[in-house]
């Protein structure tokens, strides 16, 4: 254990007799370590924040909807096979997925099933008070709706259990439909009825909660009295409105927590096809974000890994930067050595003072990396709009791995300086 002290100590007199030197030494390690924090910093951070966008959305979710069978293929009279025209479709009346049809749903899958969100769009308008107007889109939501989308309300309540039930022409707005038309109080709006233009139709609602709206990405490329914000208002009002009474195109299932939504989309697909067997036009498919999610962090992991691998190539420039100054060291300190081996030092304890003082100069230079990329980490995902997310495997393989570099490229010359014989290490001048 003295002896490892004692290293370290030559070590570090070693590096304070040759700052300029060493610090040289370690910029390889510095900057290939450095970049690969940095990039992998910066990708977790950028994936952390859609992960977290789309968890939020409700990723686990699932999006039941219509589509449109392929065409079957044909044959011809000489035999030969071809794909038919492809034809874009509208659904029907008789295509819809009806209340029927999502009642039985939720009763054969009880456990599987904590809601079910129901989304019917009533279109996009304006409401004008005065000179005053805002852009919204009327969206009728059930009760469900608001388990996979969360809003935070900051006015007011709610929709009511009645107002569901009742299909009330009760509507709530964004902070910025109250900024727009109530100069930014909500408690003027709360009561207010309004009149949303929608083409050449006319509707009136009352506000009785106000939510925060949560800016979108492309936000930012309009003026922030034109950004379009949604009005929720029950779904039975827009319902009764566009006479609507075969049911929807699409809704969403909010699976329970111990379901995989994976494996869950194939039996709802089996499920619903006992209703669409005989349907020439449209199925039934499903979708989730979670798939998407998972893609996309794949993605990013390998791009960061293929990127962390070119940064890295300044590490092997760097450890052989570490292994010619060890060569220059090591004649340089030829007589240090003969007087060492000349007083009885082993060749495995002149081996081991070498590749120690490698260690030290790739260890101190791999933690002079992390906390530059770091620093560069957060630097790139600020600049991104995103929270840096260091990632901790990678400091510490980072770390590791400096380490390594400095064993592996000062083997070489402490081998060298190992086998020096200790008369022509005297005799040196």
């Amino acid at each position: 254990m003295m002896l490892f002290f004692e290293n370290i100590s030559l070590a570090f007199a070693s590096l304070r007799a040759n700052k300029a030197r060493a610090l040289l030494t370690m910029l390889g390690i510095i900057i290939g370590i450095g970049s690969v924090i940095a990039i992998v910093t910066v990708g977790n951070s950028l994936t952390n924040s859609i992960s977290s966008s789309m968890a939020s959305m409700g990723a686990n979710n699932i999006t039941v909807g219509l589509r449109q069978k392929e065409n079957e293929d044909e044959v011809s009279e000489e035999g030969v096979t071809f794909r038919g025209p492809d034809r874009s479709k509208t659904p029907g009346e008789e295509d819809y997925i009806t209340d029927d049809m999502i009642a039985e749903f939720r009763d054969t899958f009880p456990k599987e099933i904590a809601g079910i969100s129901l989304e019917e769009s009533l279109g996009s308008g304006k409401v004008t008070r005065g000179t005053n107007y805002a852009n919204v889109s009327v969206s009728g939501v059930n009760k469900d709706y608001f388990s996979s989308t969360k809003i935070d309300m900051i006015a007011g309540n709610g929709l009511s259990d009645k107002a569901y039930n009742g299909g009330k022409a009760v509507a709530l707005v964004s902070d910025r439909f109250v900024d727009n038309l109530f100069d930014g109080d909500p408690s003027l709006a709360i009561g207010q009825e309004v009149e949303v233009t929608i083409g050449q139709k006319f509707y009136d609602y009352t506000v009785v909660g106000v939510y925060k709206y949560e800016a979108a990405m492309m936000d930012f490329a309009t003026p922030a009295k034109d950004i379009r914000t949604n009005m929720y208002v029950p779904v039975e009002s827009v319902k009764r409105k566009t006479h609507n009474t075969a049911g929807y195109l699409q809704f969403t299932v909010i699976i329970g927590p111990d379901v995989v939504s994976k494996n869950f989309m194939g039996r709802i697909e089996r499920f619903f096809e006992k209703y669409y067997h005989n349907n020439n036009d449209f199925e039934v498919s499903t979708f989730s974000l979670e798939s998407l999610v998972s893609e996309f962090t794949s993605m990013m992991s390998t791009v960061s890994l293929a990127i962390s691998v070119i940064a890295g190539i300044s590490l092997l420039v760097g450890g052989i930067g570490v292994m010619n100054i060890m060569l220059v060291s090591i004649s340089e300190r030829t007589k240090e050595i003969g007087t060492r081996k000349a007083l009885g030092a082993t060749n495995g304890s002149i081996r081991v003072q070498f590749i120690m003082e490698a260690i030290v100069i790739c260890t101190i230079g791999g933690m002079i990396g992390i906390v530059v990329g770091i620093i560069g980490g957060a630097l790139g995902a600020k600049a991104l709009g995103y929270e840096a997310s260091p990632s901790v495997t990678s400091i510490i393989v980072s770390i590791v791995f400096s380490m390594v570099i400095g064993v592996f490229f000062g083997y070489y010359p402490a081998s060298k300086a190992a086998k020096m014989n200790p008369i022509d290490a005297l005799r040196y001048e």
